[in-house]
């Protein structure tokens, strides 16, 4: 089950159709996918399965996934969670997905101002 918050763009659909292959291996995984701001998605996955994985283990099968995404869209990635249900209930990471911290005015004017590294300004989406 996916879920995604916020206004879904390109960037983020891709990173959905990516997440697709690991829904299908891990059907009791709860996939969220969060554009944060216009340079930033948070992905989360809780999935009981990770109880047997070390964050370095549950990391490099999730990063195998996304790795073949453009890199234009790989680097818009800030923010990887993957949790236990345990883990989630006591996460601080979890409680900031849930409960994102805004992004102070002046930060996302910068944003909007500051040319892509791939050349593009992000207010000409």
């Amino acid at each position: 089950m996916r879920k995604i918050r916020g206004q879904p763009d390109e960037k983020l659909q891709e990173v959905v159709e990516r997440l697709r292959a690991y829904e299908v291996g891990h059907p009791k995984a709860k996939i969220d996918v969060y554009r944060q701001n216009d340079v930033s998605v948070w992905i989360r996955i809780i999935d009981p399965a990770f109880r047997s994985k070390d964050l370095v283990e549950r990391d490099e099968e999730v990063w195998r996934i996304l790795d073949p995404l453009p890199a234009s869209v790989r680097s818009d990635v800030t923010m990887l969670l993957l949790l236990t249900p345990a883990e989630a209930r006591t996460s601080p990471a979890n409680h900031e997905f849930e409960h994102p911290t805004p992004c102070p005015p002046e930060l996302l004017e910068l944003i909007e101002k500051t040319p892509r590294r791939n050349g593009r300004r992000n207010a000409a989406r």
